[in-house]
C-alpha cells in the first residue's frame, strides 16, 4: 500500500523517513499536486489552514485518486487542543475515509511503530 503525504517543514517527512519504508512513499508536491497514483493510499498531513494544505485537496481530487483514497493519519501539536490535527479530520470528514492515526510532531519511536500496525491491519483488511 501506497503512502502519500504533505510537509511544509519537514516535520511529516522526518516522520515518513522514519518508517524505513521498502517503497518510496509520494510527496505532494506543493507546486505541482496534480500527479495521479492509481494504487490505494493512506494519506499523511500536518496541521495547517486550509488555504496551505489546498494542494492536498489538489492532489487527492486529480483524476482517480479520490477514489484511492482508504485513509488519512495527521500531524499536529497537542498544545492546540480541538484543532490537534484538524486537517485531517477535515480531511477525513470531507471525502468520507477514516482517520486512522494521530501524532506530535515527527512522531516518537512508539508512533512509529504503532503507525506501521495500522498500516499492515488496512493492508490485511484488502481484498
Amino acid at each position: 500500500m501506497k503512502l502519500v503525504f504533505f510537509s511544509l517543514t519537514g516535520q511529516t517527512r522526518r516522520f515518513i523517513k522514519k518508517l524505513d519504508l521498502s517503497t518510496p512513499a509520494h510527496e505532494i508536491d506543493p507546486n505541482n499536486p496534480f500527479h495521479e497514483l492509481n494504487e490505494p493510499y493512506i494519506l499523511i498531513v500536518p496541521t495547517y489552514d486550509a488555504e496551505v494544505t489546498e494542494v492536498v485537496n489538489d492532489f487527492i481530487e486529480y483524476k482517480s485518486n479520490q477514489n484511492n483514497l482508504l485513509a488519512v493519519a495527521g500531524g499536529g501539536n497537542r498544545n492546540f487542543a480541538d484543532l490537534f490535527i484538524f486537517t485531517a479530520k477535515d480531511i477525513a470528514r470531507d471525502y468520507d475515509v477514516p482517520l486512522v492515526f494521530s501524532f506530535e510532531f515527527n512522531g516518537t519511536p512508539e508512533d512509529v511503530e504503532n503507525f506501521k500496525k495500522v498500516v499492515s491491519e488496512i493492508e490485511s483488511k484488502r481484498p
